[in-house]
């Protein structure tokens, strides 16, 4: 009987592992197994997820209402460093994060700190090589360009470029989403300001001698912007995701604010958000799940109604899964998107460490 059911394709019981240690769902014993276990967990643990950044609202409840599965979010407005902090500090303790969702610059960083569990979800061969670890301890899933958000009814003439930020006008309105050294969309702020300074992305010096200018005009703010502080008119620029800005549009419209969106053509830097398992999660089977849902075809297709890019979409589009409406909303940007490498963004965040608070300081 054993042999019989080998020969099947399924997995022979004595080889079956637990949740903590499969870095696939075969090896639990399929995607029933893994949700059965998942639901026994009963909760998922989550750090730094907005409900309005990249339909986290949608994709939490989504999750929850399918498997029953509680999700906690811990920080929900931290950043990308607050993550690893958040794993270090609670190390195999109940209130450790199970996933995390990190610029892709910080999960390589994780990686070298020995911190992520390996586990390829059932899409890992879809994902393009250059958007995951070969080791699968982290994986992209969705993404965005940087863009300017701008609050017309403050500023006379919205900036549409790095060039703009600069104008005597936007004296005391320009902030980042974040810190550089701690949050991937404020260091892919300085990353996309320093390729419109003649910098690449082997030299992300330019970036830090722009806010330095920046600071120096008085235009630069040492304010987060947040949905708070683009509601209540204290961040007025904001450099940020096409998907968070195009977020605050439709959250603010009918509040009476007019926020333009623009992509700055002399700064284009396209960017990802890796997913990743904790390796001590105390709730290891529902982190894993998790992560099926969020490669599903359901949960790329939610990435789309916050105006993020699926990393799937070229996948989907070729099988048929793609939601063709939601993906005319995604602003139109030219030419194909590069990346820098593993060794290049490590790099860029040690020059940024070592530069930023030299060059907002004063």
């Amino acid at each position: 009987m054993a042999m019989a059911l080998g020969a099947c394709g399924d997995t022979p019981t004595a080889t079956l592992k637990k949740p903590p240690v499969a870095t696939s769902a075969e090896e639990v014993g399929g995607m029933d197994a893994l949700t059965a276990a998942a639901k026994d967990e009963g909760a998922l643990n989550a750090i730094a997820l907005p409900r309005d950044w990249a339909s986290y609202g949608a994709l939490i409840d989504g999750f929850e209402k399918k498997y029953g599965i509680e999700v906690t979010i811990a920080i929900p407005q931290g950043s990308s460093q607050d993550e690893i902090d958040a794993v270090k500090k609670n190390g195999d303790r109940a209130s450790a994060p199970d996933v995390l969702d990190m610029g892709d610059t910080f999960a390589q960083a994780a990686v070298r700190q020995n911190l992520l569990a390996p586990y390829k979800v059932a899409a890992y061969d879809k994902i393009p090589g250059n958007q995951k670890d070969p080791g699968a301890r982290w994986y992209n899933n969705y993404g965005g360009y940087i863009s300017i958000g701008c609050n017309a009814g403050r500023v006379s003439t919205c900036p549409r470029t790095f060039a703009d930020l600069l104008k005597p006008e936007h004296k005391g309105k320009v902030a980042l989403n974040g810190d550089p050294t701690r949050a991937g969309a404020a260091f892919a702020g300085v990353y996309a300001a320093a390729l419109a300074n003649k910098g690449s992305f082997d030299d992300i010096r330019p970036g830090l001698d722009f806010f330095a200018e920046l600071r120096k005009k008085g235009n630069f703010i040492p304010v987060e912007s947040t949905p708070a502080s683009v509601e209540n008119g204290q961040t007025p620029i904001s450099i940020d995701w096409d998907f968070v800005n195009l977020g605050y549009a439709d959250q603010f419209r009918g509040k009476g604010l007019n926020w333009q969106v623009a992509i700055p053509f002399d700064g284009s830097f396209a960017q990802y958000y890796a997913l990743s398992i904790n390796k001590n999660a105390p709730h290891p089977a529902a982190a894993r799940l998790w992560q099926e849902y969020l490669f599903s075809a359901e949960g790329q297709n939610l990435r789309l109604d916050g105006y993020a890019r699926p990393v799937l979409i070229d996948a989907m589009e070729e099988d048929g899964t793609l939601d063709k409406v939601a993906a005319a909303r995604l602003p139109t940007v030219e030419g194909t998107p590069e990346f820098p490498t593993e060794a290049q963004t490590e790099k860029a965040q040690e020059t940024v460490a070592r530069g930023w608070a030299k060059a907002v300081s004063g």
